[in-house]
C-alpha cells in the first residue's frame, strides 16, 4: 500500500516549510504529496461542509490554501520522487483549455508525476463570487475532462460540445504518458457514477471502515455497469481515525482494498511536527509500502 500526504500545501505554505516537509516526506517513504484548493473563503458560508458533522469548513478564516498547481511546481524539483497531487481540484471552476496547459507543462517538467483529483465542488457561495454558474457543474465538469483529454490526446484536437466548444487546435507540451491520471473525489451517488464513468481513481471523503466498504463496493458494481473492469479503478482513502493506532488502521485499510491511503498532513503541524512525520513514515509507511 502507498501513502499520500494530503493537503501538504495547508502545512507547507512557506518557501521554506513547502520544501521540508516534501522532503521529509520523501525521505521517510511516502509515494506522493498533495495539495487542495479553495480560490477564497467567503465570510458568509451557508452551504454545508460534507465532511464534518456540524457541517462548518474546517479552519479559520486565515487559514492559508495556496494554488495547489503553483505550489506543486514549486516542491516539484525539491523531492524529485514524489508524485504530485490535487485533493482536490475544482474542475468545474477553471477554464478547462487553460487547465490542460497548465497541468500538461507540469507533468512534462516533472516526467509524468503529476495526478488530477477532482470534485464538482460543494460551496455555492464560492461559484458565485467567480462568476461560475452552480447549477450543471457535474455536466461541466465531465465535459471539461473530455476536452482536457482531448487535447493531452495529440495535436489538432477538436471538442463540441454544450460548455466546451473549439475546432482544431494543438495544446503543446503534453503530457508525458499521454494523459493524467484522474481521482474523482466525493461520497455521493453522482459522484461513484462518475467515478466509475470516467476516473481512473476514487478518492471518497470518509474513513470510516463500515461506510468506506460500502463506498468501495458502490464503485465496483457500478464500473461493472460501464462494462469496466473494477480493479482498474484504484482506491484512496483519508487515514482519519485509524492515527489512533497507525498499524492496525493501515492493515483495516489494506484488508478493505485501499491502494494509497491518504494522511492528512494536519497532523504534522507544529513546531515538533517534521519529527512526527519522520517517525509515522519509519513506523507505518516503510511497514506497508512495496
Amino acid at each position: 500500500m502507498k501513502f499520500g500526504l494530503a493537503f501538504a500545501s495547508s502545512i507547507g505554505t512557506g518557501s521554506r516549510s513547502a520544501l521540508e516537509i516534501c522532503r521529509t516526506a520523501e525521505a521517510v517513504g511516502f509515494d506522493s504529496v498533495w495539495g487542495g484548493e479553495h480560490v477564497i473563503r467567503p465570510d458568509q458560508i451557508e452551504s454545508a461542509y460534507p465532511y464534518t458533522a456540524d457541517g462548518e469548513m474546517p479552519g479559520e478564516t486565515e487559514t492559508p490554501i495556496p494554488d495547489p498547481l503553483i505550489w506543486l511546481a514549486y516542491v516539484g524539483a525539491a523531492a524529485p520522487t514524489l508524485r504530485l497531487g490535487t485533493c482536490i481540484l475544482i474542475v468545474p471552476q477553471r477554464n478547462p483549455l487553460v487547465l490542460a496547459k497548465e497541468l500538461a507543462t507540469l507533468d512534462h517538467l516533472t516526467d509524468g508525476r503529476v495526478e488530477l483529483g477532482l470534485g464538482v465542488g460543494w460551496m455555492r457561495e464560492e461559484f458565485e463570487a467567480l462568476g461560475v454558474p452552480w447549477e450543471r457543474r457535474g455536466a461541466r465538469n465531465d465535459e471539461y475532462v473530455a476536452a482536457m483529454r482531448a487535447l493531452w490526446a495529440g495535436p489538432h484536437a477538436e471538442y463540441h460540445g454544450e460548455f466546451v466548444d473549439f475546432a482544431p487546435a494543438t495544446c503543446s507540451p503534453r503530457p508525458v504518458n499521454g494523459s493524467i491520471p484522474i481521482l474523482v473525489g466525493g461520497d455521493t451517488p453522482a459522484a461513484i457514477r462518475r467515478a466509475a464513468r470516467l476516473a481512473d481513481g476514487y478518492f471518497p471523503g470518509t474513513s470510516d471502515p463500515e461506510v468506506l466498504a460500502g463506498l468501495i463496493q458502490s464503485v465496483r458494481v457500478a464500473a461493472e455497469r460501464e462494462n469496466r473492469d473494477p480493479d482498474s479503478i484504484s482506491i484512496h482513502s483519508i487515514f482519519g481515525p485509524q492515527m489512533a493506532d497507525p498499524t492496525a488502521g493501515a492493515e483495516q485499510l489494506q484488508k478493505l482494498g485501499v491502494e494509497r491511503a491518504m494522511v492528512p498532513a494536519f497532523f504534522f503541524a507544529g513546531p515538533d511536527g517534521m519529527d512526527k512525520l519522520a517517525e509515522f513514515g519509519e513506523g507505518v509507511v516503510r511497514a506497508f509500502a512495496g
